[in-house]
């Protein structure tokens, strides 16, 4: 147990983290990394609890401003993604944190092609963490699923779309997904730059997610670092990416394997959401809303490297392998599925 004079001290350290100044929470995370064997030891549990509940305010802040991709093992590529609209959160009496949230989403399976949903539910998680130097690994187990709702929107594939109509088997699918995702809970590790990386169930102190770029260290905030299989006639919309910034820049790497081309394009979150609302809404992908601000091509082949400087706001990076966007035209060939395999990792930084 720590001794009572340095409780004090922590207490200092606390109120680093309840102020707005990314510098300040990494100063005193980097504090907490100092003192890491008094702060992991066993009996300062309900310390711990206490150091993170000054974070949890953020909570939903950080639910609603992020999307959680989905994906059927943590090392295969993403199939989808769910985007949080709402969250509410509370403290149970026991310390445990009480979250209900609801959003929509896509995924792609071979049966159904695409496939939108929407989805809400309310989770008990019993949160802790440890520290491993100056990172921060906060686990957030999942103690109760207290309900968990899952409904089909529109899928792409005709023959799967009458079925679905006679037994919903989208619904049961996605249930499956969603229902075993939930149960592992997940894991949030904590650069003291601010970074922060994500990672489904448990990962062990001093282990990290699989992710396709070594992107470690630096003073760059790495937003997302996955690989994802964009199927023929998909895209992918990746944020909301926040700048809360002047001065600062998206930063770009990206490789592609499977077809020969895909279209990098950056949206202003109105132009995303109003793109995202038409690709939800209808089987097939159509033209965006309106154009990007930003638009490339990833080749095959060759590392794609880019800096964007942007103003502060929020925006999307969209990987795209249709016809309906960008300069890129691929064939469609229905008896000839394409996937367009993407590494990428997103950084904002400093712009020159």
């Amino acid at each position: 147990m720590l001794k009572a004079r340095a409780v004090p001290a922590i207490i200092a350290i606390l109120l680093l983290f309840s102020q707005g100044c990314a510098s300040c929470a990494g100063t005193g995370q980097r504090m907490l990394g100092v003192i890491e064997g008094p702060i992991n030891d066993p009996g300062n549990r309900s310390l711990r609890r206490s150091i993170l509940s000054f974070g949890l305010s953020e909570f939903c802040h950080q639910m609603t401003t992020h999307n959680a991709p989905l994906k059927m093992s943590e090392d295969s590529p993403v199939i989808g993604r769910f985007y949080p609209r709402t969250c509410a959160q509370r403290e149970l009496q026991n310390g445990d944190l009480f979250v209900t949230f609801a959003g929509d989403g896509y995924a792609w399976t071979n049966v159904s092609k695409k496939l939108t949903f929407t989805m809400s539910g309310s989770i008990e998680y019993n949160q802790d963490f440890l520290m491993d130097g100056s990172t921060m690994y906060a686990y957030f187990r999942t103690k109760a699923v207290s309900a968990s709702d899952f409904k089909t929107h529109v899928i792409e594939q005709p023959v799967a779309n009458f079925l679905n109509q006679l037994t919903p088997i989208g619904d049961s699918f996605g249930k499956q997904l969603v229902s075993g995702k939930l149960g592992e809970g997940f894991t949030v590790i904590r650069e003291a730059n601010g970074t922060a990386d994500f990672g489904l169930g448990i990962v062990e102190r001093g282990q990290r997610p699989f992710h396709p770029f070594d992107v470690h260290g630096g003073d760059r905030i790495t937003y997302e670092n996955l690989r994802t299989e964009i199927h023929q006639n998909q895209r992918e919309f990746v944020g909301p990416i926040e700048v809360e910034d002047s001065g600062r820049a998206l930063y770009m790497t990206a490789n592609l394997d499977g077809v020969p081309a895909a279209d990098v394009l950056v949206l202003a979150k109105d132009t995303a959401d109003a793109s995202f609302r038409l690709y939800f809404d209808y089987p097939v992908a159509g033209p965006l809303s309106g154009p990007p601000i930003f638009g490339d091509v990833v080749q095959a082949g060759v590392e794609y490297r880019r800096m964007l400087p942007v103003p502060k706001g929020q925006y999307f990076v969209v990987f795209d392998n249709t016809p309906s966007a960008g300069t890129v035209a691929p064939q469609m060939n229905p008896f000839d599925d394409r996937a367009a395999v993407v590494n990428y990792v997103i950084q904002v930084g400093d712009a020159p």
